[in-house]
């Protein structure tokens, strides 16, 4: 396996992330519901981005760039394999948090412990900025969940209002530090 650079991604970098090969077997997703947790079986082939994501969110990502938000890169072979981006501004309903608004690893690169990797450089940088914790708005795969649940994450009752109208689909989590 080639040798992984970690490092922050310039300005131009941000449109790279779209090269991470989002490739996966989804078979099972959470919902929470009745205050917890709870696993369904649910079958979807994800060959790529979904149509038009990278098109609506490169301007949020760009947005969130200058705003001083922290975009972290896995680079091998000098191609981005995996990023973390966190928005830098607080979270409207949880001030004290600040959004991991994006963890992706190219599928090739799963399971070498690079999410770790990013999620732990991401997590020091916002300590260093004074922030409590992590807010993580999750896609509801099991293993993203699961990964998140690993880490220190926890499902909450009151999802912040913005980001759960973005996204009422997701699970939305706490990683307090």
């Amino acid at each position: 396996m080639q040798t992984i650079e970690i490092c922050p991604l310039t300005r131009d970098e941000v449109v790279s992330v779209w090269q991470i090969e989002r490739r996966e077997i989804v078979q099972e997703v959470y919902r929470f519901t009745d205050d917890r947790l709870q696993l369904h079986s649910e079958f979807y082939d994800t060959r790529d981005w979904p149509e038009g994501e990278p098109e609506l969110y490169t301007p949020i990502l760009l947005e969130c760039y200058d705003h001083g938000g922290t975009f972290t890169g896995a680079f091998a072979g000098g191609k981005l394999v995996a990023v973390a981006v966190v928005d830098a501004r607080p979270v409207t309903d949880y001030p004290q948090y600040r959004q991991l608004s994006f963890l992706h690893v190219s599928h090739d690169w799963r399971g070498c412990g690079l999410a770790s990797r990013l999620y732990r450089k991401s997590m020091q940088i916002v300590k260093e900025q004074g922030a409590e914790g992590f807010y993580i708005s999750s896609t509801s795969t099991r293993h993203t969940v699961e990964f998140y649940l690993h880490q220190g994450g926890h499902p909450i009752e009151q999802p912040d209002q913005k980001l759960y109208a973005l996204e009422p689909d997701d699970i939305h989590l706490i990683h307090q530090f």
